[in-house]
């Protein structure tokens, strides 16, 4: 048996980012891992965690192209230049729990299993399906290994209010994910 402190933040939001990546390196410190996943919409909040996780291995990963704006990134430039310069890698892509199913919810009103999935990880707070979402986008994409733990961050909104460590899975295994562990994450969710 473990007894582990995780942190609760009276409420979601990028105020919580700092002490959140601070909480995230000070447990992959005492567990030895080396890999870290982190959203980031701009691009801000990953060249913060490619500062903080200097021997690292850092993937940032983006929303998708088109997902605020049609053919519109949301990561900005100098931000992207950063977190390259700084040793992190950055991976824009297919969002893995909602891809087209996002479209036919808005074409035809109806749910779908990957939406129904993510609104109940959403149970939990934003962060915490975010951080499982972007874990298994980054095995997906191979940047990280599907047979050791790694640190998963991310949020609500912008910035990182949840750090989580998960042993992750391909979205072709899903259900072979898992969350090992909370670092920290909001207590209240809305």
């Amino acid at each position: 048996m473990q007894v582990k402190e995780i942190t609760y933040f009276d409420s979601p939001g990028r105020e919580n980012t700092d002490v959140t990546l601070k909480l995230a390196k000070k447990r992959a410190e005492e567990l030895g891992i080396k890999y870290v996943v982190v959203a980031s919409t701009t691009g801000e909040t990953g060249v913060k965690a490619c500062k903080l996780f200097k021997d690292y291995n850092v993937v940032v990963v983006s929303h998708c192209v088109g997902f605020s704006s049609p053919g519109i990134s949301e990561l900005k430039k100098e931000y992207q230049n950063e977190i390259l310069s700084l040793g992190g890698k950055i991976f824009t892509g297919t969002h893995a729990l909602s891809a087209v199913e996002r479209s036919i919810r808005r074409q035809l009103a109806t749910w779908l299993p990957l939406e129904l999935m993510a609104n109940t990880l959403r149970l939990f707070g934003e962060g915490v399906k975010a951080a499982i979402e972007i874990s298994v986008m980054a095995a997906d994409a191979g940047l990280i290994p599907i047979d050791e733990e790694i640190i998963a961050i991310a949020g609500t909104g912008r910035g990182a209010d949840t750090a989580l460590v998960i042993k992750p899975a391909h979205s072709t295994n899903f259900f072979n994910l898992e969350v090992r562990e909370i670092i920290c994450k909001p207590r209240k969710i809305h």
